[in-house]
């Protein structure tokens, strides 16, 4: 086994990241002459050609790339042991980063999150408000450390989920269209009236276009909107019959402001759930806020 000084590694990590010598010098707190010599040692050591001068600074060979590329996860593992570490000591600091849509957040961990501050009212809370495509996006971007999504979806091996709530899909509406609710329909027949739905970049919509088509009916609707929460008030006026989650409009049925359009054959329920990197763990304040999201139906 080849036992390389760790200072060599890091004298190239900073260079690879800073593209200059003279730029990783300056974050190093060294001379030019002596991170170009720890270059110099580190490929002898490996005997191995790993950086390149251009007349903009360096560029790394394609041995400099793989090694680059292990380098830079190793000090990810290290500084997120090292947050860890930090985060034992204390919860009363730090930062948690979420993803979640906007109906996610109003309808589900608003009260999660108002806990969670109320225990630790020193820890920063950053919530992102995206799509679920999107929400995977920045997870797999290293700019949230989890995702509250919309289930299911196509899931890549680097990805980690866990269920947390389950939802139904429904039919609701309101004004003219209230005497639709009074018996059971198929979808069939639902689909002759005005439609509203969330937009086809939500999750939400592909699950329940992808139910209906295997049902045979291709839904088109008349109108699509980016929030359940502005579904339901132009149910509530008469525009439509909109598809919302049972869940996040109780209050909303209950008050006889909409009713649900009971379908013959129901749409099959479904889950919001966490996401996570495979291999990337979790600071204790995500890990904490993450485990109080417990499975319930």
């Amino acid at each position: 086994m080849m036992f390389v000084d760790l200072d060599l590694y890091r004298a190239f990590h900073y260079v690879a990241r800073a593209g200059t010598i003279s730029g990783a010098a300056r974050e190093l707190f060294l001379s030019q002459p002596a991170v170009s010599q720890a270059i110099k040692r580190l490929e002898t050591q490996l005997d191995v050609k790993l950086l390149l001068r251009t007349s903009k600074g360096v560029r790394l060979t394609k041995e400099g790339e793989i090694l680059d590329q292990h380098i830079a996860q190793a000090y990810s593992l290290m500084e997120s042991a090292e947050r860890k570490i930090r985060d034992v000591r204390s919860l009363g600091a730090g930062e948690i980063r979420i993803g979640a849509s906007d109906t996610i957040c109003k309808h589900y961990l608003i009260p999660y999150l108002e806990a969670f501050h109320r225990t630790y009212p020193k820890l920063r809370i950053h919530v992102t408000n995206r799509t679920t495509p999107e929400t995977i996006a920045l997870l797999q971007a290293g700019k949230v450390d989890l995702g509250v999504i919309n289930l299911p979806v196509e899931a890549g091996p680097e990805l980690v989920m866990r269920e947390t709530l389950v939802v139904h899909d429904c039919f609701v509406a309101g004004g003219r269209y209230r005497d639709l609710g009074r018996q059971p329909m198929s979808l069939k027949d639902l689909s002759e009236h005005p439609i509203l739905m969330l937009e086809t970049a939500s999750n939400t919509r592909r699950y329940v276009d992808r139910w209906a088509l295997g049902m045979g009916v291709r839904l088109e609707p008349e109108i699509e909107l980016g929030s359940i929460d502005l579904l339901v008030e132009f149910a509530c006026v008469g525009l439509g019959v909109a598809c919302v989650v049972r869940e996040f409009v109780e209050q909303e049925i209950k008050t006889g402001r909409l009713c649900e359009v009971r379908l013959t054959e129901p749409i099959p329920q479904r889950n919001i759930g966490v996401v996570t990197l495979k291999g990337v763990g979790l600071s204790v304040a995500a890990a904490t806020f993450a485990g109080n999201l417990t499975c319930r139906d």
